[in-house]
């Protein structure tokens, strides 16, 4: 176990993973691109892509408040190495969610990607339901991973200063995103997860803080019946995060067909701290698409064997799932 303590600009112990050999690798091999897809110059999209083009139907993860593209690495480098196309993104300043979804559609439409899987983590995985409302009529999202997500803005209670992030110094900003990150004694995958997120927070910009703070909190909520065709599991932990427990149970309430996939541990960032466990959820979840044309995985990457072993597998969970919310309700 190790005592965290957050300070504006200092965290205790910074670096464990910005040195580690993964994300050193990370960095070498998979190039950051910036792509412009609005008239304004100024809206530039970062992301890393790995694994084969020739998949048409990748895994998107979409960061939380204080994250940035490469939060994911972990995901990237063993996904893509297993052969599945992952993208991970760091959107531009976009102060509307209506913005942020004509945004991301012209990505898509950049990228030549018709439709997706995304993984949205916190306010990443409010902007994914977003998006796939946004776009029902015309669907471009495949599935949903929901890590951490929330359903309405209202759980904040924020909604009275969401039109005033924009006035705000980067400190004080700063401050309000580090008031949700977990303190005192966490174990040592967790401790290094907040000290990545922190250094990574450190650096947006006072912009881009506020922007995603402002879609974060403006009164905003899904609308359940726009997306209920499309397969979702949503992704949570059992002990400290930002998301109270009336806001998971809105979040089961929305999708009831969901696959539910719990932590025992990993607070706010279970893909940094809980890698192994994220990673296997998340093939869980694409293997319903396996065999299809929304496969995110190279076909040859998958033996027929491997299939009926899997789909097996996948049905056995299920059948155990229901087994327990039956139980459980």
């Amino acid at each position: 176990m190790r005592e965290v303590f957050l300070y504006l600009g200092f965290v205790t112990n910074m670096g464990e993973i910005k040195i580690s050999p993964d994300y050193n690798w990370f960095r070498s091999t998979v190039p950051l691109k910036k792509i412009i897809v609005d008239d304004d110059d100024s809206k530039v999209w970062s992301l890393y892509d790995a694994g084969p083009r020739n998949i048409r139907c990748p895994l998107i993860f979409l960061p939380p408040v204080s994250g940035t593209a490469d939060v994911f690495f972990q995901q990237i480098l063993a996904l893509s190495g297993w052969g599945y196309r992952v993208i991970a993104l760091q959107y531009p300043v976009y102060w509307e969610i209506f913005e942020f979804c004509d945004g991301f559609r012209k990505l898509l439409d950049h990228l030549q990607l018709d439709k997706v899987h995304v993984f949205g983590a916190s306010l990443g995985g409010f902007l994914a339901q977003k998006f796939a409302e946004y776009t029902h009529k015309s669907p471009r999202v495949q599935s949903l991973i929901l890590c951490n997500a929330f359903s309405d803005t209202s759980i904040f209670n924020q909604t009275w200063t969401a039109n005033s992030f924009w006035l705000m110094p980067a400190f004080m900003l700063k401050k309000i995103v580090l008031g949700n990150f977990a303190s005192g004694p966490v174990d040592t995958e967790m401790a290094d997860g907040i000290d990545f997120m922190v250094d990574r927070l450190e650096s947006l910009g006072q912009s881009e803080l506020a922007s995603r703070l402002t879609l974060n909190c403006q009164n905003s909520y899904v609308e359940p019946h726009k997306i209920r065709d499309i397969p979702v599991t949503i992704m949570d932990v059992f002990d400290q995060s930002a998301l109270s427990t009336e806001a998971k149970e809105e979040m089961y309430k929305l999708y009831p067909n969901a696959r539910r996939a719990h932590l025992k541990t990993g607070g706010n960032f279970p893909y940094l701290c809980r890698s192994a466990e994220v990673n296997l959820y998340v093939q869980i979840h694409l293997l319903q698409f396996h065999g299809t044309r929304y496969a995110a995985i190279d076909p040859s990457m998958v033996s027929a064997e491997e299939l009926e072993v899997q789909k097996a597998n996948l049905q056995a969970s299920s059948e155990q799932e229901q087994q327990q919310q039956q139980q459980q309700s």
